[in-house]
């Protein structure tokens, strides 16, 4: 991508980021149910990077598990990377200042600390193997390391779509199928958000959600309830 840190419009992003959410953030993104949370079975969270969702959803009772390429990393390697990123995204991020929704957060400086608390909650799980080997596998779409019909719900936070200018349409095609795979029937499925980072709404939708269509998956759009990114007020759901 060509943006540059001072760019009025979309975030300055090279790779994949290694991200830091709360299972807070997680139930208000998602527009998450807390019957349905307790009602699902298992749980799973695709792209998790170094978010605390599992670590989160277990101390809450919940069976749930994430999966990333990232996931091959030692427990140190990979907080530190996390570390490093929660610095240099906070300074993208306050580069362009007033863009963002701040309502949930209150300012970049609650934000970050946020992501460091994240961050602490998913290492101290991660670090212990028990629970490394039980719930975090390195894999990643379109191809997940699961069986069919192993979830009750199947999340992807900030990944799918996020990144258009790096994954062509049939990438997406082939990811949505594949997290409609390891869902149960009658589970929940949800993506969020549905804009790139340059702020722009995804714009293979409409094919994307008409081949889903054609494939026996009904697909809509939901209300996220924290709409942190500019333009990012909905998420896509599908139903089989």
């Amino acid at each position: 991508m060509s943006m540059s840190m001072g760019s009025s419009k979309g975030y300055p992003q090279t790779g994949v980021a290694v991200t830091c959410r709360s299972f807070e953030e997680y139930v208000r993104m998602f527009d998450l149910e807390d019957v349905d949370l307790h009602a699902c079975g298992k749980l799973l969270d695709i792209a998790a990077g170094a978010s605390s969702f599992t670590a989160d959803a277990c101390e809450r009772g919940l069976d749930a598990y994430a999966v990333d390429p990232r996931y091959a990393k030692l427990s140190e390697q990979l907080a530190a990377e996390a570390r490093e990123e929660i610095d240099v995204s906070t300074a993208k991020l306050m580069s362009v200042g007033g863009k963002y929704d701040l309502s949930y957060y209150g300012s970049f400086e609650q934000h970050r600390a946020g992501r460091i608390r994240s961050l602490e909650s998913f290492a101290a799980q991660y670090s212990r193997d028990e629970e490394r080997k039980k719930r975090y596998l390195a894999g990643s779409l379109p191809s997940l390391p699961y069986s069919d019909g192993e979830f009750g719900i199947v999340l992807c936070s900030h990944f799918l779509f996020l990144y258009e200018d790096q994954f062509d349409y049939e990438f997406h095609l082939r990811a949505v199928m594949e997290m409609i795979r390891v869902c149960k029937p009658g589970g929940i499925v949800r993506i969020y958000p549905i804009v790139s980072l340059r702020w722009e709404p995804y714009s293979e939708l409409e094919r994307l959600r008409s081949d889903l269509g054609r494939n026996g998956v009904t697909t809509g759009l939901f209300q996220s309830k924290l709409p942190f990114i500019p333009g990012s007020e909905l998420g896509l759901f599908a139903q089989f």
